[in-house]
């Protein structure tokens, strides 16, 4: 799926957000196209470096591509993350790298303000998980703006991380190359170890993968 820069960033103005609504009106950009499985380079950062939650040095290595905006992501970090965590990624036995691939503007915005809170990075995820339901439909900006408040934003940090072009394009690039080099059309997909599985995976069935590598 391509997002272009224009369609998903939001207007602003000196003074604050002049369009408070602007990204929900924005349509799905297309539709993502796997075009290649070329998974020689899947272990390298990006342009933003990578997000890890456990020891670096852990044997299996969880990858995992999701849209902020994507219902199955929510309910994998709902109910199944908590669980992979506590068993896996907390005893030293996986690692699990986030990656962001928004699936329309909404998600590519609330990337960026997650990119944009630093270390309280994961903090915003989950809680962006958490209100999906108020945020990604309606009035997208000024609910983004509420949940970034509690990470410490003000209205004019906030603008700022929304008006950030390279931030923007290197959360595009991070998308395209998963899509054209990786195969990935679909949140969440998961490359474990370099396996690649797609759609959301129960804690059994992801546990039985992590016991295997173990």
């Amino acid at each position: 799926m391509k997002i272009t820069r224009r369609e998903a960033l939001p207007v602003f103005a000196a003074g604050g957000v002049t369009a408070a609504g602007a990204l929900s009106g924005l349509p799905i950009i297309g539709s993502p196209k796997a075009l290649a499985e070329d998974l020689s380079t899947l272990m390298e950062p990006g342009p933003l470096g990578e997000r890890i939650v456990g020891d670096e040095n852990a044997p299996v290595t969880i990858i995992e591509y999701a849209s902020m905006t994507c219902p199955h992501c929510r309910a994998f970090h709902k109910d199944v993350y908590p669980t992979i965590k506590e068993k896996y990624i907390d005893t030293g036995k996986a690692k699990l790298y986030f990656r962001g691939f928004p699936f329309d503007p909404s998600a590519a915005a609330a990337t960026m303000l997650a990119e944009c809170s630093g270390d309280k990075y994961f903090s915003m995820i989950d809680i962006l998980y958490e209100k999906q339901s108020t945020w990604a439909r309606g009035k997208v900006v000024e609910e983004l703006f509420k949940i970034s408040k509690l990470a410490g934003f003000t209205q004019e940090s906030f603008n700022a991380c929304l008006k950030n072009q390279e931030l923007l394009d290197n959360v595009l690039s991070i998308q395209k190359k998963a899509a054209e080099d990786y195969g990935v059309n679909s949140t969440p997909t998961f490359f474990i170890n370099g396996t690649k599985y797609s759609g959301n995976m129960s804690a059994e069935a992801m546990g039985e993968v992590i016991d295997s590598l173990v």
